[in-house]
């Protein structure tokens, strides 16, 4: 696609009322690069623009046309109420996920021990910190570079959170805790939605298993017996169409009060249940 250009002396009500995006994304674009509140843009919508500031909303326009996620040009996206860096290192923060912070906030102990498989950009795992402070949180990635982004955002929100490099696992040793919860890449390998819209720009590693979207989930399951307490929670966000599998995958392994919950939109996104 040619990069998208704006010439010099054009009026912000003249890119506002004829965008070439959705209108929304252009003033989130608009107050981002010329750094103005929703209520300048309006009440500036006569000043014309330098080539300079041209230049820069047209940079951010083409990034968008071309299909780059907005969380990805803005460099970061609102979870839980906090503001988190977002890079392509990382997993887009998504509204489902709150579901699987709301339902671990209401279940987990005094003081208790935590512990976030695949944190990317340490998304549930600061959130749930932020919210509980009597929490010990752990959080692990096999990916070094998601966890650099974490470690930025713990450090921003003053999250004590303590990230560990580790393929599932592995780097914990004896370890046991109160919870675990997860994120854990689920799509199937080949599947369409891979290479549309904003997955196109995201890790690939974190949204496949490259498999039939249950090996991580297994993994994560099958580990419990070591690192999970008696009576302590596993919960997992999933496909919209895995809940019945993972509920079998819960049960087979022991757990009890294995059930399924839906997100906003009545799809079934996250299930546990009790060791």
């Amino acid at each position: 696609m040619q990069p998208f250009s704006i010439e010099p002396g054009a009026t912000l009500g003249s890119l506002l009322r004829q965008p070439p995006l959705d209108a929304f994304e252009a003033r989130i674009l608009l107050s981002h690069a010329l750094q103005l509140s929703r209520v300048q843009l309006i009440t500036q919508s006569e000043r014309a623009l330098t080539a300079q500031e041209c230049n820069a909303v047209a940079a951010l326009f083409s990034r968008r046309l071309n299909g780059e996620p907005i969380a990805y040009i803005l460099g970061e996206r609102e979870f839980f109420g906090l503001a988190l860096h977002t890079t392509p290192d990382v997993l887009i923060p998504r509204p489902e996920t709150e579901l699987l912070v709301e339902l671990a906030l209401d279940r987990v102990p005094d003081k208790a021990r935590v512990l976030d498989m695949g944190t990317g950009s340490g998304a549930i795992a600061i959130a749930i910190a932020r919210s509980r402070a009597d929490a010990t949180v752990t959080a692990l990635d096999a990916s070094e570079a998601a966890l650099a982004v974490a470690r930025c955002n713990a450090g921003r929100h003053q999250a004590g959170v303590r990230l560990l490099h580790s393929d599932w696992y592995a780097a914990l040793d004896n370890e046991q805790f109160d919870m675990i919860v997860s994120n854990p890449p689920y799509i199937v390998a080949g599947d369409p939605h891979l290479s549309q819209g904003d997955l196109r720009f995201e890790p690939v590693d974190a949204l496949t298993d490259h498999g039939d979207g249950l090996r991580a989930i297994r993994a994560i399951v099958d580990g419990t017996p070591a690192h999970l307490i008696p009576g302590g929670w596993l919960l997992m966000e999933h496909g919209y169409d895995q809940a019945a599998r993972v509920r079998e995958l819960l049960i087979h392994q022991g757990f009890r009060d294995v059930q399924s919950w839906q997100d906003l939109a009545g799809i079934e996104r996250v299930t546990g249940g009790v060791r």
